[in-house]
């Protein structure tokens, strides 16, 4: 058995438990996914009482509908568009209209990491990468976030969007030529995150 079946194996495990009402297990899937949904509600809704707010609410009705959760495919994609919908309905009743540019002044940061080549990565190109990033369109920026941060499949992505998975690869080519052509502007010796941010197969 793969990997892929070994996680898949282990997730159903996992969701027939909290169906039978395992308290243990359903904490274990909140420690799981509960920091990086709370920054994909914050990405969208700005405020930290909201985003904790909006990612309690989804683990209240996961628990909730616990029973039904052994039909669930994939649980990640369940609960990434169940904190985007609620995200997406908070900020609806806050502005009272209907929201056609909901991922608009995104705020994207680069999550930290501790490997040789990252750490060789000067502040200054720090920032330089972190400023690219910001330019990109608000759509291409949450793809990238989910994508490179967050480390949702592009099948996954596509699912929790409403979008085609060409759509995530055109966008992810687009925001890895941005990023890469802002920073070899003004760059005089080898790009050393290149191979962290080509896009993923």
């Amino acid at each position: 058995m793969d990997n892929g079946s070994d996680i898949a194996s282990a997730s159903a495990k996992l969701m027939h438990q909290i169906a039978a009402g395992n308290e243990q297990s359903f904490r274990a899937l909140y420690d799981c996914y509960y920091n990086k949904l709370y920054h994909f509600a914050f990405a969208m809704v700005k405020t930290r009482e909201a985003a904790e707010e909006i990612v309690e609410d989804v683990f209240i009705k996961i628990w909730n509908i616990r029973h039904s959760l052994p039909g669930v495919h994939n649980i990640k994609v369940y609960l990434y568009t169940a904190t985007k919908n609620t995200s997406l309905n908070f900020l609806a009743k806050k502005v009272k209209e209907n929201l056609t540019q909901p991922f608009d002044c995104i705020h994207i940061e680069l999550a930290e990491t501790n490997s040789p080549e990252e750490l060789m990565i000067t502040s200054e190109l720090y920032k330089k990468i972190q400023q690219a990033i910001g330019a990109l369109p608000p759509r291409c920026k949450i793809i990238f976030k989910l994508v490179r941060e967050d480390k949702l499949k592009y099948k996954e992505v596509a699912e929790v969007l409403n979008i085609s998975v060409n759509t995530i690869d055109a966008q992810m080519a687009i925001a890895v030529k941005k990023i890469m052509s802002a920073l070899r502007s003004d760059m005089d010796y080898p790009l050393v995150p290149a191979r962290g941010l080509k896009s993923k197969e």
